[in-house]
């Protein structure tokens, strides 16, 4: 017992000290400690092994993914790229549908294959350019970016080629297109009622005089919309994504997908390159620094799954597990529970998902359950509590955007945790009705 309200005690700690502005790293090590001590955990092993081996794994695993990402963000933005697609985007939907517009461009770029961190770096720019127009708050941004990369595209959408609509595929024998039904239903709940929400907080802010104020990070001299005649072609600009998205999709199944991501991303980081290259001021810089800012997030990140690592090797954990398997109720409504509360104490849904497809998945599927119903509320289950403010997903996005949880997050909760869970029930009565 004193183990698991550790846990339960650490995570509490943890999202207490992201409100009050600590750095992850500390914050992450402090609760590594508070969790080994109340599980009685050997403190070295612990955190030079566990600790050290979540970081190494993470870092180690995307650290390519982290600083391609950031490049190609970095050179969309100084060739003017970015500027040049906003302004198509204003075009076609206008100023007023700022939210919209950037909730369909992420949306896009992750269910064409895009990683949630690459995307993070490649919508950010476009993001400030549409929300500096339309004169919104900056902290919605990262509500509006959470809705096309956190939410449907992420666990519901039937094709998606996260990894979330793949795990739970190589336990019961599924395919990325489980009940379809389902998933599309609940993606149409998680985006307009995404899109509402953020909508809804806008003119609010708006009608309490909030306007558009960039952080010291921001270069809106580079971004800014004052001159377009300088940018080059829309269709010039948006080709590169065009190139990244297709060369994932033709690298599928060839090679590993992080090595076919990073590959589709040099390309993308090439082709924007030799395309713009008169347009770009200081190609160098923008190597050096599209680089460098890839690095503060990483390893922020890379902290936080440290702890989770801490957390799923102490005895305490698996007593939650023992309690998400003798939960009585209908198979759905357990795995859902499992899934969320594993989610939540790792603070990621690939993490939560994997270890309750590993230690549970079989068990609920001798259950008698449709397994494409079983699939499909799975993953959409992983992405409600896994976005809790302990996330590395949501430190990185916030790293990232230069805001703190005090500004962004209750906007982003309501969209990356309350809506799923609201549609985790909605997949829930789907798969009970009609599975």
């Amino acid at each position: 017992m004193l183990g698991v309200m550790g846990v339960l005690i650490a995570i509490a700690v943890i999202i207490f000290m992201a409100y009050k502005g600590w750095g992850i790293i500390p914050a992450s090590l402090l609760c590594a400690l508070i969790v080994i001590l109340t599980n009685n955990g050997d403190i070295w092993k612990s955190l030079s092994v566990d600790y050290v081996n979540g970081f190494k794994y993470f870092a180690g695993t995307y650290f390519l993914i982290f600083v391609l990402g950031a490049l190609f963000g970095q050179v969309m933005g100084d060739s003017g790229s970015a500027n040049s697609i906003s302004y198509k985007l204003m075009d076609r939907f206008g100023e007023a549908r700022a939210v919209l517009v950037v909730a369909l461009a992420t949306s896009v770029l992750t269910y064409g294959g895009v990683n949630l961190f690459i995307v993070i770096f490649t919508v950010y720019p476009l993001a400030l350019i549409l929300f500096k127009a339309a004169d919104l708050p900056k902290r919605l941004i990262v509500a509006t970016v959470g809705i096309g990369a956190g939410t449907f595209t992420m666990t519901a959408m039937p094709g998606s080629p996260s990894i979330q609509n793949l795990i739970p595929a190589q336990v019961l024998g599924t395919t990325a297109t489980a009940a379809p039904l389902m998933g599309i239903i609940c993606s149409l709940f998680l985006f307009w009622a995404g899109v509402w929400y953020v909508q809804n907080q806008a003119k609010k802010a708006k009608a309490n005089g909030e306007h558009f104020v960039p952080g010291p990070r921001d270069n809106m001299d580079k971004i800014s919309l004052a001159d377009d005649s300088k940018l080059p072609d829309w269709k010039v600009a948006f080709l590169p994504l065009l190139v990244v998205i297709g060369v994932i999709f033709l690298l599928k199944g060839k090679m590993d997908a992080l090595y076919g991501v990073s590959i589709a991303l040099a390309v993308g980081i090439s082709l924007t390159y030799v395309l713009n290259w008169k347009r770009i001021e200081n190609p160098l810089k923008a190597l050096n620094d599209g680089c460098s800012n890839s690095v503060m997030a990483l390893i922020n990140t890379a902290a936080i799954v440290g702890f989770g690592f801490v957390v799923q090797n102490v005895p305490a954990f698996q007593a939650f597990i023992k309690f998400a398997l003798g939960m009585k109720f209908n198979p759905l409504v357990s795995e859902a529970i499992a899934v969320n509360v594993i989610a939540g104490i790792t603070g990621s849904a690939s993490g939560g998902l994997t270890i309750f497809m590993k230690t549970m998945g079989p068990a609920f599927l001798q259950s008698g359950i449709n397994p494409e119903a079983l699939h499909r509320v799975a993953s959409i289950a992983s992405g409600g509590l896994d976005s809790l403010p302990h996330s590395g997903a949501v430190i990185t996005m916030l790293m990232v955007m230069g805001l703190s949880h005090k500004e962004a997050y209750k906007d982003l909760g309501v969209v990356t945790v309350i809506i799923p869970l609201l549609a985790t029930a909605l997949a829930i009565a789907i798969g009970i009705f009609l599975y």
